[in-house]
């Protein structure tokens, strides 16, 4: 008795259709060539020790098993407090906050909990390389829109976006301060986005995680307002706010973030999210609760030491040779590598990692078409001084 044979792929189309992290690849690079690593958006540093010893206290308090899916209450009482003093804006912690497994969970949650097969995102480059992956693991179809770097920054041409969105269009994603050109959206362009988003009948899912690490786009000045969507009139409804604790309290590695929403998109975020990792630590919700009460000035010191560091690194790359701004938010400077004559970003990072011995992360990662980033790669600021000097001294070769 014949048997048909039939020929099935092992992998899915979605997996198949993009690549594993580059960012996190270069820190494997790092290590393996003995490279500083000013690749990866991690701080060097140890954590704070007073949020540290909170997650010891409640592992101790034996608060070690599962915690309410969507949320410690303390911690999204928290959240909700803090919310309201740094945006003004009123949150239901029992009905439009979810906590997550880092704002990476988050974003992905959220758009599976809100898009459909044929839905189309609308998603700004260079973007955090984690937002193409998020549309197509939801069925999605991003549409990408440029940022171009002009004398005034990186800026959006208008029409281009409008362009952009369509009857298919379900959302927008915001970085705001973006990962990775440092770009803080004014209110005016806030205020644009709204509209279409309005008129469209699109939500936004707006990544906030560097929120309180904004600049002036000299090199000394007021730091930027950083103003969230939810906070444009009518967009209330409208936004998705992703975070986490990561980037603001230095814990990185603890893996704990939030969303807020709108309470019907907030339940159906809770239920994506509970069938994807169950819930966040208990232990370190306990002491996101505790870093969330830290009084204004935390957020005051904490943005000066990075406008240090950030001033530090944009003056030795341009004493280097690269071309550079000053970014006006999160802890990235986007470099042009245009005058060193290697024919793209990916051999410049190979040499700068194996020769130089510096870690970054090339350009065309950040871009739907590589050729797009191929004269520039990106550098991270948030590291101990010493690292810092180590690498300049390290770059100082390429001169």
């Amino acid at each position: 008795m014949s048997q048909t044979s039939i020929s099935k792929t092992r992998i899915s189309r979605k997996a198949a259709s993009f690549t594993e992290s580059v960012i996190r690849e270069m820190s494997r690079e790092a290590v393996k060539h003995g490279a500083v690593n000013l690749g990866q958006g991690f701080p060097d540093w140890a954590a704070p020790e007073d949020i540290k010893r909170k997650a010891q206290e409640a592992i101790a308090a034996d608060h070690n098993q599962y915690a309410v899916t969507w949320g410690v209450k303390e911690f999204r009482d928290a959240i909700a407090k803090k919310t309201m003093w740094y945006l003004g804006l009123d949150i239901d912690p029992e009905s439009e906050i979810t906590v997550t497994c880092g704002s990476t969970e988050g974003m992905i949650a959220a758009m599976m909990a809100t898009v459909d097969p044929g839905d189309e995102v609308v998603v700004f480059e260079p973007f955090y390389e984690n937002y193409a992956p998020d549309a197509i693991l939801s069925d999605a179809t991003p549409v990408h829109v440029p940022l171009y770097r002009t004398d005034n920054g990186f800026v959006f041409d208008r029409e281009e976006l409008k362009s952009a969105f369509s009857e298919r269009t379900k959302a927008i994603i915001i970085c705001n301060p973006n990962n990775p050109t440092g770009k803080v959206f004014t209110r005016d362009e806030l205020e644009f986005i709204a509209d279409l988003c309005k008129e469209h009948q699109a939500l936004c899912f707006t990544d906030e995680i560097y929120e309180h690490i904004t600049y002036s786009a000299e090199e000394d000045g007021d730091p930027l307002e950083h103003i969230s969507m939810a906070t444009i009139e009518g967009m209330r409804d409208r936004t998705v706010i992703v975070n986490s604790l990561s980037k603001t309290y230095s814990v990185t590695g603890w893996r704990v973030g939030y969303c807020i929403a709108a309470p019907d998109i907030t339940s159906a975020i809770r239920k994506v999210h509970d069938f994807l990792t169950v819930g966040a630590a208990n232990p370190l919700q306990h002491a996101g609760a505790y870093a969330m009460s830290l009084p204004p000035g935390y957020y005051v010191e904490l943005q000066k030491e990075y406008l240090r560091k950030r001033n530090f690194i944009v003056n030795v790359l341009r004493e280097t040779g690269f071309k550079c701004d000053y970014p006006e938010g999160a802890y990235y400077v986007m470099a042009d590598i245009s005058e060193f004559g290697f024919p793209n970003d990916i051999e410049f990072t190979k040499h700068l990692i194996r020769g130089i011995g510096v870690a970054v992360v090339p350009g065309s990662s950040f871009y739907h078409e590589p050729s797009m980033g191929s004269q520039l790669v990106r550098f991270c600021f948030c590291k101990k001084d010493e690292t810092l000097e180590a690498a300049a001294e390290r770059l100082a070769k390429l001169r």
